[in-house]
């Protein structure tokens, strides 16, 4: 039997009763389609300052490391915001991601029939979106140097610098080309080569890595483009593959597509090690322990973790389509209430979907 070293990360916030809702539904395709999921679970953020003093305690770094995949809910709360910016749960965060090499941001954005009516676009437009923004995560305009203000003689001056190597453009273009294996086949990698040096670069990496992957097909387009074709027609595309700063745009343009960025799952990837599995959505403290959190993107975030890191593809199908014969039964937590919907709580959301989950072969 195949088994599979998770790591759960609950954190702070409603962490705790999405992750709560999730494990079951784990423990029930696992049983079906015969692999064993081995559960640690670790504390981070906000809770892990409340028990050790410390957002990332190391053995919480360890248990990741020696893990398959990890599952993170969500961290931060505002009566830690006093604390120094090194000491606060965004940190431990922040401290987990350097300490796995998590380079690849991995966002999908699929739209759910019964929910097509959430999105500002028309309805036949976004109907068969189904894609997936690779960005790259540790480089680009955000972390090059040399960075800064200055004074010169025409006054205070910033400056930033993109700068991108061989080996960064070459291990995330390898990611997305992965991921279009199993889906559409198709990859967009989105640049400004028509401008800018580092975007030559970039393009002239990714149609090398290319060759290595000869099913595939590549395009480009220029990221100006890009945004409006996302809006244009979204479902032309299947996997986008950008840098830092182009991914933090369209990656954000392409959720609301769906209508509803607290729906949606994502992942982080390195080279070699664990990955990890997390919704897009915040902690969310105000609503901590009322039984008002919507655990689908927590859920559909171990949806991808079973497809990505774990190669569980049956599993995480089934778990989408339970999803989706929820929602096109009505069933709604608080937040995607409407007046036709049927009201939910986190748990009974959690509970309706394993209900749901028993009832496909």
């Amino acid at each position: 039997m195949r088994t599979h070293k998770i790591v759960l990360l609950p954190g702070d916030g409603i962490g705790p009763e999405i992750t709560e809702a999730t494990t079951p539904i784990l423990e029930f395709v696992s049983a079906k389609y015969d692999f064993n999921i081995e559960f640690k679970t670790k504390l981070i953020g906000g809770s892990a300052i409340e028990a050790f003093d410390n957002p990332l305690p190391d053995e919480t770094l360890q248990a990741c490391k020696s893990s398959d995949a990890v599952l993170l809910a969500a961290i931060g709360n505002p009566k830690f915001d006093e604390l120094p910016r090194e000491s606060r749960p965004e940190s431990g965060l922040l401290k987990l991601r350097s300490g796995l090499n998590l380079f690849a941001n991995i966002r999908p954005v699929k739209i759910f029939p019964s929910l097509i009516s959430a999105s500002t676009l028309k309805p036949e437009i976004v109907e068969k979106v189904d894609l997936i923004v690779v960005r790259e995560l540790t480089g680009g305009i955000y972390f090059g140097k040399p960075k800064g203000r200055i004074s010169s003689e025409e006054g205070e001056r910033a400056f930033n610098t993109m700068s991108y190597s061989s080996v960064e453009i070459d291990r995330i273009a390898k990611i997305a080309f992965e991921l279009a294996k199993d889906r559409k086949g198709k990859v967009c990698s989105i640049d400004k080569a028509n401008v800018l040096d580092v975007s030559q670069l970039w393009r002239d990496r990714v149609n090398e890595i290319q060759l290595a992957f000869r099913g595939i097909e590549l395009t480009h387009q220029y990221v100006d483009n890009a945004a409006m074709q996302l809006v244009r027609k979204p479902d032309q595309f299947d996997v986008i593959l950008t840098g830092n700063l182009f991914g933090d745009i369209i990656s954000d343009e392409a959720a609301m597509i769906t209508g509803s960025i607290g729906m949606l799952p994502s992942a982080s990837l390195s080279s070699d090690g664990p990955g990890m599995f997390e919704p897009v959505h915040g902690s969310a403290p105000d609503i901590a322990n009322k039984n008002l959190a919507n655990p689908i993107a927590m859920i559909l975030s171990a949806s991808m973790m079973l497809r990505i890191a774990l190669k569980e593809f049956k599993a995480a199908q089934d778990i989408e389509d339970a999803i989706d014969n929820v929602l096109a039964q009505g069933y709604r937590t608080k937040d995607l209430a409407s007046d036709n919907s049927n009201p939910l709580g986190c748990k009974e959301m959690g509970k309706k979907i394993l209900e749901n989950l028993s009832l496909i072969k």
